[in-house]
């Protein structure tokens, strides 16, 4: 039977009892439906995991004793950041939902002249937490012992100039490919545009900051479909499966 697995942000100490916080009891509750004396894995991002049981499930709270650690991760040897142009609709949630699952280290929601969507102030701060509480659910659901952030929505031109590592942006006219290119200090940062792709004047900017315009194939893919094509390639390349080490 598989054990159910939780995030919590609180600090843990191996064979103390803790008190979930509202969101994390109400989850235990009335989504796992767990009881008294039943097992649940617990993480807090910081590495590793603990097994715990359920002391106590009541209106008021909900008591989880932690019976032992495992220093465990399944976390890739290359950090991968992703910029991704905001998209409509359930495609954004979507994405980073399987960012995270492939491994995705950090997110930043990008506006661009095509966005579709345009989030200022608290609509946009909404939907951030909106994007961190999918992020957490996979990582859940993933296994990973550390939680990938989702960053506030920031302007193109501000982030481009922020990155390191090796940078590429998603071109389906690009003419160079990822074979041509290795990564830079075991980081890679991807750029991936919103549903109309890139302007001109941002395909120019990212360029003028470092990013290489690179294409995933011959067919023009989707904005959802560019991103993860593209994490899962790099992560074969250089990341899970590309480790001279990897098993």
């Amino acid at each position: 039977m598989r054990v159910s697995r939780l995030y919590v942000a609180m600090p843990l100490v191996l064979h103390e009892t803790i008190e979930l916080d509202e969101d994390s009891a109400h989850y235990l509750r009335t989504v796992l439906r767990l009881k008294k004396t039943q097992t649940i894995t617990l993480f807090n991002g910081e590495g590793g995991e603990y097994q715990g049981k359920v002391v106590e499930v009541s209106r008021k709270r909900v008591l989880i004793e932690l019976l032992s650690f495992t220093n465990r991760s399944v976390e890739s040897g290359l950090h991968v950041i992703l910029g991704l142009g905001v998209s409509r609709g359930d495609r954004m949630d979507f994405s980073v939902q399987k960012s995270v699952e492939l491994g995705i280290a950090k997110i930043t929601p990008l506006q661009t002249e095509r966005c579709v969507v345009q989030l200022k102030a608290e609509k946009g701060q909404n939907k951030v937490r909106h994007w961190q509480k999918i992020a957490q659910h996979a990582t859940e659901q993933s296994g990973r012992t550390f939680r990938p952030t989702v960053e506030a929505v920031e302007n193109i031109e501000a982030w481009v100039k922020q990155q390191t590592g090796l940078k590429l942006f998603l071109d389906p006219f690009a003419t160079r490919t990822l074979k041509q290119l290795q990564p830079e200090g075991r980081q890679v940062t991807l750029l991936a545009g919103p549903e109309g792709g890139f302007s001109e004047q941002e395909r120019e900017m990212a360029k003028q900051a470092g990013f290489i315009p690179v294409q995933m194939g011959p067919r023009i893919l989707r904005t959802e479909t560019a991103a993860l094509t593209a994490i899962t390639a790099v992560q074969v390349l250089w990341g899970d499966l590309g480790r001279e080490d990897a098993e």
